[in-house]
């Protein structure tokens, strides 16, 4: 019974989802390839398309807005899923749409810790961002910590709570350590 409970998030830290448990998908990149960030700026290039053709940095809500596509999630997102998703939306407007996405220039990792850390605030980690990098940077838990109830919470693709606990960050245990980070997560520390 107790086995249900902690895989299911719930207990005294409310909502959330063991790191080991995520998919891979939600890892970031698998084979390697950029995911994009809040604060990126991305050229979208429509073959033959110069009106849908853009430039833009990726918004504070992760969001780029285009001609024809509309609003779109961007961050979060490889750039080749990104241009098939826009190839999708095109398809209304134009009979066989080939979208590239670029990276034009990518910001560092900032997010925030908070809780039972020495340093409370932002953090700038440089790309790729780990975790082990964040609560090196934060100070790592403090006396009054509680080491199995370290959060990363995260808004995009959509609001997660993972859940580390402090010896598998250590030890890196299923990749822990290395667990990335993306701009606008929150480091939490209970």
């Amino acid at each position: 019974m107790l086995l249900a409970a902690s895989s299911a998030g719930c207990g005294g830290a409310g909502q959330y989802t063991w790191y080991s448990e995520l998919p891979q998908t939600e890892w970031g990149s698998v084979n390697g390839e950029y995911v994009i960030e809040i604060g990126d700026t991305i050229s979208i290039h429509a073959y033959e398309q110069k009106d849908v053709s853009a430039t833009q940095k990726v918004r504070r809500d992760g969001r780029l807005s285009l001609p024809l596509a509309g609003e779109v999630m961007a961050a979060g997102k490889h750039p080749s899923q990104l241009a098939r998703e826009i190839e999708g939306r095109l398809k209304e407007f134009i009979v066989t749409p080939r979208v590239t996405v670029n990276i034009e220039s990518s910001q560092p990792v900032t997010i925030t810790s908070f809780g039972e850390v020495s340093h409370v605030g932002l953090l700038t980690l440089e790309a790729p961002g780990q975790l082990v990098q964040a609560l090196a940077q934060a100070g790592g838990p403090n006396d009054y910590a509680n080491r199995s109830r370290i959060f990363i919470m995260r808004q995009f693709p959509t609001f997660r709570r993972i859940r580390f606990t402090y010896d598998a960050v250590l030890h890196n245990e299923g990749g822990a350590a290395t667990f990335p980070l993306h701009t606008g997560d929150v480091l939490v520390i209970e």
